[in-house]
C-alpha cells in the first residue's frame, strides 16, 4: 500500500495532506524518513511527528440531515456556512461520505474513519432521493432512466466552475413517478453512483431544472424522521450491517488481489 494511502486510511489526513506531511519530513517508517513514493510493507510502523500511527479498529459514524444553504466542506472562501459549523467542534475531524450540493438537503453520513468513508463512497450502494423538477416527465426521460445514456454536453445543472462537460449516465436502479404535471413533477429515484451533481445534470440534459432535491437513504442507512439540521449516531443494526459490508469488501479485495 502506498504510504499516503495508508495515512489517509488510518488518520484524519487526506492523501494530499499526507503527501505534504511526507514532503515536510514529518513522517518516518521505522527509523527512516519517508519519501513521497514509499510503498509500505506489512508490519512496518509509521510515525507522524514521532507518534506512531495505529490502524483503526474502532470507528464512529453519524447521520446528519443537511439543510439547504450549507456546504459539505471544511471551509469556504466566500464565507458561506459549512456543515461543521452546525455539527460542532466534536465532529470537526469526521470525514463526509460523498457530497450534497449547497442547494440540496438530506442524509449525509460522516465518520472518523477515512477507510470507512472511502469504502462507502466507492461502493455501488443505492442512493435514494426525492426530487422535484419544473417540467413534466417525458418518455425520453423515462427511457434514459431505464437504459442510461451518454450526454455530450452535461453542463446544465453542473456548477459554473466545473470542468466536466460530458457525462455517462448509468440506468437508475429504481424510479417512481410521484407526480407528473406541466408545472412541476416529483420523483423518487435510486442511483448507484455519486457523480458530480449527477441528477441535476441528468434532468438538465432534457431541459428540466431540479428545484428540490433531498437524499433519503444511502444503502442501509435511512433518513426517516430525523429533523433537518439534526444529527444522530448509527444505531446497532446500522453498525452491524456496516461491519458485514466492510468484511465483504475485504474479501472481495483479497480475491481480486490474487
Amino acid at each position: 500500500m502506498r504510504l499516503n494511502q495508508y495515512i489517509a486510511h488510518h488518520s484524519q489526513y487526506s492523501r494530499r495532506e499526507a503527501d505534504k506531511l511526507i514532503q515536510e519530513g514529518r513522517v518516518r517508517v521505522g527509523r527512516t524518513k519517508a519519501t513521497s513514493h514509499y510503498v509500505l510493507q506489512e508490519g512496518e510502523a509509521v510515525f507522524i511527528d514521532g507518534q506512531r500511527l495505529k490502524p483503526e479498529k474502532h470507528f464512529t459514524c453519524i447521520v446528519y440531515h443537511k439543510p439547504k444553504g450549507e456546504l459539505v466542506s471544511k471551509s469556504d472562501e466566500r464565507s458561506r456556512r459549512v456543515i461543521y459549523q452546525s455539527l460542532g467542534e466534536k465532529f470537526r475531524h469526521f470525514v463526509y461520505v460523498g457530497r450534497l450540493d449547497f442547494a440540496s438537503e438530506g442524509l449525509l453520513i460522516l465518520t472518523d474513519s477515512a477507510y470507512v468513508a472511502k469504502s462507502l463512497m466507492e461502493s455501488s450502494m443505492e442512493r435514494s432521493y426525492i426530487l422535484k423538477i419544473d417540467t413534466s416527465i417525458t418518455q425520453e426521460m423515462i427511457r434514459a432512466m431505464e437504459e442510461g445514456f451518454v450526454c455530450e454536453d452535461a453542463r446544465i445543472g453542473g456548477h459554473p466552475k466545473s470542468s466536466i462537460v460530458s457525462m455517462d449516465f448509468a440506468p437508475f436502479a429504481k424510479y417512481q413517478i410521484l407526480k407528473n404535471d406541466k408545472k412541476y413533477s416529483k420523483l423518487k429515484v435510486s442511483i448507484t453512483e455519486g457523480k458530480n451533481r449527477e441528477l441535476r445534470r441528468f434532468f438538465g440534459a432534457f431541459g428540466a431544472n431540479v428545484v428540490d432535491l433531498r437524499r433519503i437513504s444511502y444503502g442501509f442507512v435511512h433518513l426517516n424522521a430525523l429533523p433537518c439540521g439534526k444529527k444522530r449516531y448509527f444505531n446497532k443494526d446500522e453498525y452491524k450491517q456496516l461491519h458485514t459490508f466492510l468484511e465483504a469488501q475485504k474479501q472481495h479485495n483479497y480475491l481480486h488481489k490474487y
